[in-house]
């Protein structure tokens, strides 16, 4: 199975509609299970100072926990450029859950980063500072990290991405994703 994350919890964001554009891309190439996780739509009610405590986590983060993260083979993490790196709610939501089941949540499982931001660099600084994460827990990261640039320009109200060559750089990481 292959989560996919939409990074961010902002109320309809651009990650959010392009994260559904990507997990239709996904399911179209592959039989495997794609299952999409929106930041957005999560309860916030574990953040507390006990989070930390795996006997005082709460049940709907274990709950996310135990579909997202430990059934996932794979990870796409689609992450917008928030002051020059990723969302601290990412880094939030992958604190939390390296707490209970830490190894089994994320060593040696394979994520690809695609990052998306209104500029022209594509987040590549949050990419990068996001893969030295990952690799600190234990994942190995897709070389091909995806850069998406001025993405308010490429996506539709309806999520729909038209842009030729933004879709076949996406095809092409998925290819690649697939293979490794």
């Amino acid at each position: 199975m292959i989560t996919i994350i939409a990074s961010t919890n902002r109320k309809n964001s651009d990650t959010s509609r392009f994260a559904d554009h990507y997990a239709d891309l996904l399911r179209q190439h592959s039989s495997v299970e794609v299952q999409l996780l929106k930041l957005e739509e999560i309860p916030h009610d574990w953040f507390h100072p006990d989070m930390y405590s795996a006997q005082k986590q709460t049940p709907s983060l274990a709950k996310l926990q135990d579909q997202y993260v430990l059934g996932a083979e794979k990870f796409v993490f689609i992450i917008p450029e928030y002051n020059g790196s990723f969302p601290g709610s990412l880094k939030l939501f992958l604190d939390a859950c390296s707490i209970r089941k830490y190894k089994e949540s994320f060593k040696w499982k394979k994520a690809a980063l695609v990052g998306v931001a209104s500029g022209r660099a594509g987040n590549l600084r949050g990419m990068d500072h996001f893969a030295d994460v990952l690799n600190h827990v234990g994942s190995v990261v897709l070389p091909n990290k995806l850069p998406i640039s001025k993405i308010g320009a490429l996506i539709d109200e309806n999520g729909a991405i038209s842009d030729e060559g933004t879709n076949a750089a996406l095809k092409g990481q998925i290819e690649e994703f697939l293979a490794f």
